[in-house]
């Protein structure tokens, strides 16, 4: 289901609240992009209790890099009313190893979340495996930054 915001003229993709706890749900819930050939960015807006408001693509890149800036990823985020996002994005090559410019960019955003009280709860990459399956990992249960 889809449904336009007529005050903002923003697309979102409605979800059915399923919860959103681990990050096997966030890479579930993104899965479609993981086949990508080039990288997509995506935030997951969450309610109080982590129901799963509605996801979408907020910047699709090159090959192997996706810009993205804390007002886009925001933006959607307040216009929802989410009490916390999740971030994930694509490798098109499937290799879910965290870059440089992925943590940095995790970073920036948890601190612009923190500022304007929303919390990022973790930035889950994703992507299709040797063996072609979904493949996933997550920046907070690798304890990369301080979620």
């Amino acid at each position: 289901m889809r449904i336009v915001m007529e005050e903002a003229g923003v697309e979102y993709r409605i979800a059915s609240q399923r919860p959103i706890r681990t990050p096997f749900d966030t890479a579930t819930a993104c899965a479609q992009m993981a086949a990508n050939e080039t990288e997509a960015f995506c935030v997951v807006l969450l309610n109080a209790k982590s129901g799963m408001i509605a996801s979408e693509v907020v910047t699709t890149g090159i090959l192997d890099a996706s810009l993205v800036h804390p007002r886009e990823v925001f933006r959607r985020a307040i216009a929802a009313n989410a009490s916390a996002i999740v971030l994930a994005h694509n490798h098109p090559s499937g290799d879910i190893t965290p870059s440089a410019e992925d943590l940095r960019i995790t970073r920036q955003l948890i601190e612009a979340g923190r500022i304007i009280d929303i919390k990022v709860v973790d930035h889950v990459i994703i992507g299709i495996g040797p063996s072609g399956g979904l493949v996933f990992a997550s920046l907070r249960e690798k304890g990369l930054c301080q979620f």
